[in-house]
C-alpha cells in the first residue's frame, strides 16, 4: 500500500519545541485523514533542528465510496418543500429522485446520493496546507515581503522548503501537488548546513533516511541522543571520568545538532573552589555542556564534555578551545558572586530595623540578606505582602509545628527565618534554580547548625510526585510552615485552582504537605494548622477594612473638626467586632474549603497509588468535617481534633484506607459489605414510607429476647460486643483492630438474612428488626461509610 513523505524545511526550530511540534504534526495529519475515511497502518514523526517530517505508511489509492439515501417530503407535498429537498440532496429535478411507498405514511421521495471516495493524493494535497497554515507554535514568525500582509504564513522559523510524495515501495512516488505562500511541494530536501547544503532529491523514506545520513543528517532524535550519550561516557572513561548525567539537557543539545561529534574541553582547576552545583548550572545554561566528575572522590573536575555539529578538519581542537574561552569567562563571573555572597554588605546600618523585626545577626552574610530582602519590601503577591512579612508568618508557623515534628522549635524558626535569605543573592540571581541549595551553603559557611542549613535547602521540597521527601525534623517543620502559608494564603484572597489552571502550583503545594506528612507517619490535625496560618493573613487584611490607625482618624477628625472622634475610636467596639468577625468567617471558610482540596488530592495520590478512590470517600466525610469546624466555630465542640477522627490527618487518613482496602479483599470484607449494602437498602426503602430517622432507636432487647429468633438474638450480642470495640480501635488508631471487629459481626450478619423476615407482619417486630439493621449500618459507621463503597 502507498505511503506519505512529509517534511517541512525550515531555519533552525528551537530545542524546546521539537518533540511537541514533531507530536502535533503527526496527529493533526492523520486525524484528517481519518477524518476521510483514510485509514492508515502506522505513522512516526521525525524532528531535526532545521526540519520536521513525517511518514504515514499504508495508506489506500483513494477513499471508500459512499452511497446515501436522504429522505425528502411526501408525493405532492407543498412546492417550496419539494424545492428544499433537491437544493439540499443537490438533484436538478424530482426525476432523479426514487419514490418509495410506506403503507402508513404513503409515497415519498428519496435521494439516492453516491460520491465516490476520494484519491488520496488528492486528500493529502488539501490536508497538508492546512496543517502548515493552521501550525499551533508557542510561537511563530513572518518573515520576507510578504511578511508586510497581516494574511502571509506564519512558522516558527523562516520555511523554505516543502518535500511531499505518495506512492508504493515498489513503484515510483508522484509528489503531491500544493503550493503555500509560494512554497511549492517537490521531492527535494538539503542535506548538513555546512558539510552537505546541497539538494537531495528522494522518494520514499528508506532513501529518505539513508541520504540524509550520508549529507550528515541524523533524522532520529532518538539516535541522536543515544549516540551523544554513549560518545560522552565513553570519552570519559578513557580519562579516568564520570559523566554526571543529564536528561534534560542531552534532550535538548540532541536538539541543537544534526550531526552530533562529543569533545572535551577543560578549564583552570582555580574554579574548582566555585560549588559544584554552580560550576554545573554555569557550565549546562551557558554552554550546553555536560561536567565530569573523579569517580574517586564524586567531586567534578576541570573537564567538561561539549557536543558539535560538525566534523572540523583539525579534530575539533578549535572549537573546544572555543568553549573552553567562554567557560572561563562564565567561570570567573561566578568566581565573582561566590565570593560577593560571602562576604558583607555596604549598607548594614539601613538594614537594622529589618534585622531587629526578624531576630537576625547582622554579623552574618546570610542574616544580612534576610535583612535586606525585607528592607526592599520584595512583593510575595500583592494582596499577600511581602517576602519579609511571609518569612515572619512562616517562621512563626513553623515554631508551632516544631514540636508535633520533633523538631527544636527554636532551630526551626531560625531555619525558616534564613529560607528565603538566598533570594537576594548575586548567586541565585544569576541561576535561580540553585535556590535553597546555595542557602544551604551559605548557612554552613556562617556556621549555622546542620539541620537549620539542610532546612534551608530542603524546605522546597518534595516539587513532584517523584521528588525526595526531606526527613529531618527541622526540614520537615519549615516545609510544612511553607507550603501551609502558601495554601492558606492563596485561599485566603480567592486564588484557588480551576479546571487545568493552577498558575500558583497549588495541587503541588497540597501534594507537598500530604507526602511530608505521610511519608514522615505524622500525626497531625491540619485543621488547627490551617487557623494558625489563616489568622495572620486575615488580620492583615482585615485591618484594611476594620482598623484604620489612631493617627488616620486623628487626620479625619482634625479635618472635621471633630475632635470626639479619636475619643470614639478608642472606645468603640464595632470596628473590633467587624475585624474577629472577618477573620473567624475566614479560617472557618478556609479550613472547609482547604481540608476538602486536601482529601481530593488524596484521592488523587492513592489512585496513583492503585488505591480504590471509593475507600477514601468511605472514610472521610466532607459533612462530618464542616459539622465538627463549625461547632467549634460555635463553641459547641471542646474538642474539635476528636470529633474530626483524623479526617484532617493525611497520614491516619491512608492507613484507614489501606486497613479498609485489606479487609474488602478478604471473604469477610465481602460478605459484609454485601451484607451492609442489603440492610441499606432496606432500610432506605421502609424509611420513604415510614419517615427518615423512623428508625433511630435502639433495638427492644426485651422484645428480641422474649419474641425473636436464635438469628436475631445473636445479630444483637455481636453488634453490642463489636461496636465499642471498632470504635476504640479507630480512637487508639488502630484500624486493622477495628477491621477484625467488623468481621466478627460477619456471621451474625449472614445468619439474620438467612433466617429472619425483616418486613414481619408484627408492626412491633418490624420497627424493632429494623431498628436492628439501622445499629448495624451505625457500627460500621465507626469505621467507614460503606454507602460509599462500591460493590
Amino acid at each position: 500500500m502507498p505511503d506519505l513523505l512529509l517534511e517541512l524545511f525550515s531555519e533552525e526550530i528551537p530545542a524546546r519545541m521539537q518533540r511537541k511540534a514533531g507530536e502535533d504534526l503527526k496527529k493533526l495529519v492523520t486525524d484528517a485523514l481519518v477524518e476521510r475515511g483514510l485509514v492508515y497502518e502506522g505513522a512516526k514523526a521525525f524532528v531535526t533542528p532545521r526540519r520536521l517530517a513525517l511518514h504515514v505508511a499504508g495508506l489506500p489509492v483513494r477513499g471508500r465510496d459512499v452511497r446515501e439515501e436522504r429522505k425528502g417530503p411526501r408525493v405532492g407535498a407543498p412546492e417550496a418543500a419539494v424545492q428544499g429537498f433537491l437544493k439540499a440532496a443537490g438533484l436538478s429535478s424530482l426525476d432523479q429522485a426514487t419514490i418509495v411507498s410506506d403503507p402508513k405514511k404513503g409515497d415519498s421521495y428519496v435521494a439516492i446520493i453516491e460520491k465516490p471516495g476520494q484519491e488520496t493524493i488528492q486528500a493529502i494535497a488539501e490536508i497538508v496546507p492546512a496543517v502548515i497554515r493552521s501550525f499551533p507554535w508557542p510561537k511563530s514568525m513572518r518573515w520576507g515581503k510578504a511578511s508586510a500582509a497581516g494574511a502571509s504564513l506564519r512558522w516558527v522559523r523562516p520555511l523554505h522548503s516543502i518535500l511531499c510524495t505518495f506512492g508504493a515501495e515498489t513503484e515510483d512516488t508522484e509528489i503531491v501537488p500544493f503550493e503555500v505562500d509560494g512554497i511549492v511541494s517537490g521531492n527535494v530536501t538539503y542535506g548538513h548546513r555546512f558539510h552537505a547544503p546541497g539538494p537531495i532529491t528522494v522518494k520514499r523514506l528508506d532513501d529518505y533516511v539513508t541520504s540524509l545520513e550520508k549529507a550528515k543528517v541524523v533524522l532520529d532524535a532518538d539516535r541522536r541522543k543515544e549516540t551523544i550519550l554513549t560518545d560522552a561516557r565513553n570519552l570519559a572513561f578513557a580519562q579516568g571520568l564520570d559523566l554526571v548525567e543529564d536528561e534534560g539537557l542531552l534532550e535538548e543539545v540532541a536538539g541543537l545538532v544534526e550531526w552530533p561529534v562529543v569533545l572535551m574541553g577543560s578549564f583552570e582547576e582555580r574554579f574548582l573552589d566555585i560549588p559544584g552545583e554552580a560550576i554545573r548550572a554555569t557550565i549546562r545554561a551557558n554552554q550546553k555542556c555536560f561536567v565530569l566528575r573523579d569517580p574517586a572522590t564524586g567531586n567534578l573536575t576541570n573537564r567538561f564534555i561539549l557536543v558539535s555539529n560538525l566534523v572540523a578538519s583539525d579534530g575539533g581542537v578549535a572549537i573546544t578551545a572555543g568553549n573552553g574561552r567562554v567557560v572561563r569567562a562564565r567561570l570567573s563571573d561566578a568566581a565573582y558572586f561566590w565570593q560577593t555572597d560571602r562576604g558583607s554588605l555596604p549598607d548594614l546600618d539601613t538594614l537594622k530595623d529589618s534585622a531587629g523585626k526578624l531576630g537576625l545577626d547582622l554579623a552574618k552574610p546570610l542574616d544580612q540578606r534576610m535583612a535586606k530582602l525585607d528592607k526592599l519590601g520584595v512583593v510575595f503577591h500583592a494582596k499577600l505582602g511581602t517576602q519579609g512579612e511571609r518569612v515572619q508568618r512562616i517562621a512563626a508557623l513553623a515554631k508551632e509545628l516544631a514540636p508535633i515534628v520533633g523538631a527544636d522549635p527554636d532551630k526551626a524558626e531560625r531555619a525558616a527565618k534564613l529560607a528565603k535569605a538566598d533570594l537576594p543573592t548575586e548567586m541565585v540571581g544569576e541561576f535561580p534554580e540553585l535556590q535553597g541549595l546555595m542557602g544551604r551553603k551559605y548557612a554552613e559557611l556562617q556556621g549555622e547548625d546542620a539541620s537549620v542549613a539542610a532546612a534551608v535547602e530542603e524546605h522546597y521540597k518534595p516539587l513532584g510526585p517523584s521528588d525526595r521527601v526531606p526527613t529531618d525534623p527541622v526540614s520537615v517543620a519549615v516545609a510544612l510552615a511553607d507550603k501551609l502559608d502558601t495554601l492558606v494564603g492563596f485561599w485566603a484572597i480567592d486564588e484557588k485552582p480551576t479546571g487545568s489552571k493552577d498558575p500558583y502550583a497549588l495541587r503541588r503545594a497540597a501534594l507537598g504537605v500530604i507526602r511530608l506528612v505521610v511519608e514522615n507517619e505524622i500525626r497531625i490535625g491540619l485543621a488547627k494548622f490551617i487557623e494558625l496560618a489563616a489568622v495572620p493573613i486575615l488580620s492583615a487584611e482585615a485591618e484594611k477594612f476594620f482598623a484604620p490607625s489612631r493617627e488616620q482618624v486623628a487626620e479625619v477628625s482634625s479635618m472635621l473638626d471633630q475632635p470626639e472622634m479619636v475619643e470614639a475610636f478608642e472606645n468603640s467596639s464595632p470596628m473590633v467586632e467587624g475585624w474577629s468577625d472577618h477573620v473567624f468567617h475566614g479560617v472557618l471558610r478556609i479550613q472547609m474549603q482547604l481540608l476538602e482540596f486536601m482529601h481530593e488530592r488524596i484521592e488523587t495520590q492513592l489512585k496513583a497509588q492503585n488505591h480504590r478512590y471509593d475507600l477514601v470517600r468511605a472514610v472521610v466525610s466532607t459533612s462530618a468535617v464542616n459539622e465538627a469546624l463549625l461547632d467549634e466555630f460555635g463553641g459547641l465542640a471542646e474538642d474539635v481534633a476528636g470529633k474530626l477522627s483524623g479526617q484532617d490527618n493525611p497520614y491516619l487518613i491512608t492507613r484507614r484506607v489501606a486497613a479498609l482496602g485489606r479487609f474488602l479483599d478478604t471473604e469477610d470484607g465481602k460478605n459484609l459489605l454485601a451484607g451492609y449494602k442489603r440492610a441499606a437498602n432496606i432500610l432506605k426503602a421502609e424509611e420513604k414510607k415510614d419517615g427518615e430517622g423512623a428508625f433511630a432507636g435502639s433495638p427492644d432487647l426485651h422484645l428480641i429476647a422474649d419474641a425473636g429468633l436464635i438469628e436475631e438474638k445473636a445479630l444483637a450480642v455481636a453488634l453490642a460486643q463489636a461496636t465499642p470495640k471498632a470504635e476504640a480501635a479507630v480512637a487508639a488508631e488502630d484500624y486493622e483492630g477495628a477491621m477484625a471487629a467488623l468481621a466478627e459481626i460477619r456471621p451474625a450478619v449472614d445468619a439474620f438474612f438467612d433466617k429472619v423476615t425483616v418486613n414481619d407482619p408484627d408492626p412491633a417486630q418490624r420497627a424493632n428488626r429494623l431498628k436492628l439493621l439501622n445499629q448495624l449500618r451505625q457500627a460500621t459507621r465507626a469505621v467507614a461509610d460503606f454507602d460509599r463503597i462500591a460493590g
